[in-house]
């Protein structure tokens, strides 16, 4: 039976986060259970690009901050680190984005050490799998003697989902990202290398930032969404079943997440997962909107659901009225399928990994049905969707 606390909490401030966070640990067996005076613990945040901390696309600031005081009150060295995706000018974002999402301000205020995965070096570590020989992960993963995964609460544009388990991803450093993304185009594949990862790098406990969550075309392109929830877990495939649940989805009809739990990383069963605090099922969040790609699984005729796919499969798009030219989306495609002046992208090269759609800074990229039959369904769709949800209010 695997444990998932649920806290309220409404705001991102340092004292509320600290208390609720506490309260939550106690029912895990208390801090002391994972941590002791002396020790180095790394706080693996999410850091997606240069994103300010109310953008609700990367861990917050001030929960971070909660954290590092927590843990330096128990006498732990904290490290706060990430490597951020994408690239501009060849080099990886990640030292501006700690100074935009406000993590280097923090980190100096409550005497923290920041660890840029780019700058840290790597360990080669064995692939469980066997999809690859070898795989480079972050040193400071390896150096801390306790790892704590800091998650954001999000859609993904081509996952549908990320959280706990998606958030390890960010152990490779810097371009390499592409590489596996070019390696594991699909999210099956994906679930592949993050069990890989998670295999390797056994994070001990996994807190969520679930205060403000991201819905729509996540994971930066979305908008907010006020949850008001903080997370708790040792399982980190627990804690997505959890969260998956409040959003509406199951496990299921996240491909990702059905990979990673076929391979048994963890319990993605709600009947085998214990939830405590102030929740005992997992709360709806209602009129949380789901990204385009989302479409429910039933037992439907798999040629059908093949052709229903192709009906309704948006694509990547690059509006020229957004796009500051930064060439973001042009150094982030793992294969290289954006062409540089004019911004078109090649849909015989594309994998539609939504790279593009994901790291563009200026939220230009955008996804667009390939059938305006489709686009026309998915407004009235919607429209159902929203009008349901504010009967149910």
């Amino acid at each position: 039976m695997a444990d998932v606390i649920i806290k309220e909490c409404r705001e991102y401030d340092a004292e509320i986060i600290k208390a609720q966070i506490n309260a939550g640990m106690e029912l895990l067996g208390g801090w002391g259970r994972f941590v002791a005076p002396g020790m180095k613990v790394l706080l693996k945040v999410n850091l997606i690009g240069p994103k300010k901390a109310d953008s609700a696309a990367v861990t917050h600031a001030e929960f971070v901050r909660a954290l590092v005081q927590i843990l330096k009150n128990l006498g732990c060295e904290v490290w706060i680190g990430d490597s951020s995706g994408g690239a501009i000018a060849g080099i990886a974002p990640t030292a501006q984005s700690f100074k935009v999402s406000g993590l280097a301000r923090v980190a100096e205020e409550e005497g923290a050490v920041i660890k840029n995965f780019d700058r840290e070096g790597a360990v080669e570590v064995k692939a469980e799998s066997g999809l690859v020989e070898g795989m480079y992960l972050a040193g400071p993963m390896f150096d801390a003697d306790f790892v704590i995964n800091v998650p954001k609460l999000k859609t993904h544009s081509a996952t549908l989902y990320t959280g706990a388990v998606k958030n390890l991803f960010g152990c490779i450093p810097g371009l390499k990202k592409a590489g596996y993304h070019r390696l594991a185009p699909d999210p099956k594949d994906l679930g592949t290398v993050l069990y890989d990862i998670h295999r390797a790098v056994k994070a001990g406990l996994h807190i969520m930032d679930g205060i403000v969550a991201m819905q729509g075309e996540g994971p930066t392109a979305g908008q907010a969404y006020p949850a008001g929830k903080i997370l708790i877990s040792t399982d980190p495939l627990a804690l997505d079943t959890v969260a998956a649940a409040m959003l509406g989805m199951d496990i299921a009809e996240i491909p990702m997440l059905q990979t990673v739990k076929e391979r048994g990383l963890g319990t993605a069963d709600l009947d085998k997962i214990r939830l405590a605090g102030d929740f005992v099922q997992p709360p709806v969040l209602r009129g949380f909107k789901l990204p385009k790609r989302y479409r429910r699984s039933g037992n439907w005729n798999p040629a059908i659901v093949v052709k229903f796919i192709d009906f309704m499969r948006a694509r990547p798009y690059i509006d020229s009225k957004l796009c500051k030219n930064c060439n973001m989306c042009v150094e982030s495609c793992p294969v290289q399928a954006i062409e540089q002046q004019t911004k078109r992208i090649d849909y015989k090269a594309c994998i539609e990994c939504m790279c593009c759609h994901e790291l563009c800074l200026h939220k230009a990229v955008t996804l667009r049905w390939d059938n305006r039959l489709a686009a026309f369904f998915m407004k009235l769709y919607n429209k159902a969707i929203a009008a349901g949800a504010a009967k149910s209010k």
